[in-house]
């Protein structure tokens, strides 16, 4: 599993004209999921990304989390991140998890996110999507959880 974390001063998804999920000060992660994914990994990933320290504190390191600054992330599901372009030009997406389990997953890393004291706004899954990410520093950081096997 990968999520693609951006620290923002604020992001938000629009779908068909309309506003589906906002936040000011925090994250906008844009997760795909793997094939081999399972919640383990779901979970694992999210802890990851509610504890990664990538906000300043009193002296301006970076050393904060997002729970430690009540920030809040913006969660887009993105099965490009899975994207293989190793042949030709044409990105494979056969390293992707098929819809109905990167649904699932999607919505577990969700979950462990709100259970760990985030709140969390998401796009829509499947939708046409525009995303707009106000990156703050700028700071992105890719993480990633292996899947098994």
């Amino acid at each position: 599993m990968r999520a693609l974390v951006q620290r923002v001063s604020q992001a938000r998804v629009v779908v068909d004209g309309e506003v589906v999920g906002a936040v000011e000060q925090g994250y906008a992660v844009l997760l795909g999921v793997h094939a081999r994914d399972t919640a383990a990994e779901a979970r694992t990933l999210a802890e990851k990304v509610a504890h990664l320290r990538v906000f300043a504190d009193d002296e301006g390191k970076m050393n904060r989390s997002v729970i430690d600054v009540g920030g809040s992330i913006l969660s887009v599901s993105q099965f490009t991140l899975y994207g293989n372009i190793e042949k030709g030009r044409r990105p494979s997406f056969i390293e992707a998890a098929p819809p109905e389990q990167a649904n699932a997953l999607y919505e577990a890393f969700n979950a462990r996110l709100r259970e760990l004291g985030v709140p969390v706004a998401t796009g829509r899954f499947r939708a046409h999507m525009t995303v707009e990410i106000h990156n703050d520093g700028p700071v992105t950081l890719l993480l990633e959880v292996a899947p098994p096997g």
